[in-house]
């Protein structure tokens, strides 16, 4: 199978009043981490959107390995980043895997595991709720091109459109973070 990694990295941090990507975490920024976490996956392909601090991201953190995709929408919110990188997936793609940018704590394993359900859509089950990562199969591009606005994902997935596999994961949702709060429960 030929997977693509998509790490969403575009957001304005407004909620949080900086640049998340650049926190400090781990003796390296918050991205690094990420992209440290999604270079382990093995993924075929991998794409990094970025979009509010952009310059100061391509700056600062690595991108050795990924192919960056703009996005000038970013501040439509995660729709639009996804949307705009879907053009980008390798044509022999079987699919992708998101990711979020904010969270490094997401397992590689739990990545081949959402990676490998027969289902169009996959999601991580954890102890405590669903999260990321999600799978989607290449019949559910058509979708992903037209996503728009914050949560996009989470509607497609409680859509009812295409069938999903909940993946058991035995821990707690990784850490995202949106807020001040988040980042020191992070660093904790």
């Amino acid at each position: 199978m030929f997977v693509t990694g998509l790490v969403l990295a575009a957001g304005a941090s407004v909620r949080l009043g900086e640049a998340k990507q650049l926190l400090p975490y781990r003796g390296r920024t918050l991205l690094d981490a990420t992209l440290e976490m999604a270079r382990a996956c093995g993924f075929d392909q991998l794409l990094v959107t970025l979009g509010g601090s952009s310059a100061e991201v391509r700056a600062r953190v690595d991108l050795a390995g990924t192919e960056v995709i703009e996005n000038a929408a970013f501040s439509t919110g995660c729709g639009s980043s996804i949307s705009t990188a879907v053009p980008a997936v390798h044509p022999s793609a079987d699919g992708v895997v998101l990711l979020l940018g904010d969270q490094p704590g997401i397992s590689p394993a739990a990545v081949r595991r959402v990676a490998a359900v027969g289902t169009p859509l996959g999601v991580c089950r954890y102890a405590d709720g669903l999260g990321h990562p999600f799978w989607f199969r290449r019949d559910v591009f058509g979708s992903l091109r037209t996503l728009h606005g914050d949560k996009a994902v989470w509607k497609l997935l409680h859509s009812g459109a295409f069938p999903v596999t909940e993946v058991p994961v035995d821990a707690t949702v990784p850490i995202d973070v949106d807020t001040r709060a988040d980042y020191e429960r992070l660093l904790s």
